[in-house]
């Protein structure tokens, strides 16, 4: 499930929900290319310490960080569907 979101200038972006099958595939490049520095480096990190056994950790908890992310830097459901996905999911309140 896909869900959008937007900025106060009215910048829309798109952010997945669930598991993430592209961190998954193409691991701690996923995060340098939404520009999520943070997750790069921490998934980097951790795939290094566990020997890349984090690549089948981190995609069932990195959608949901992400969304975090992107909330707590001011980003807000841009329609009705993506804020009730994001109540269901628990990161928004009702």
């Amino acid at each position: 499930m896909t869900i959008l979101l937007k900025n106060q200038i009215g910048a829309v972006k798109q952010a997945p929900t669930g598991f993430s099958w592209t961190m998954l595939f193409f691991g701690v490049f996923v995060p340098l290319f939404r520009g999520d520095f943070k997750w790069f480096f921490i998934s980097l990190f951790a795939s290094f310490v566990t020997f890349g056994f984090s690549w089948f950790v981190i995609p069932f908890i990195y959608n949901k960080r992400y969304l975090s992310n992107l909330l707590e830097t001011g980003y807000v459901p841009a329609d009705e569907y993506s804020k009730s996905a994001l109540v269901k999911i628990g990161l928004l309140l009702p």
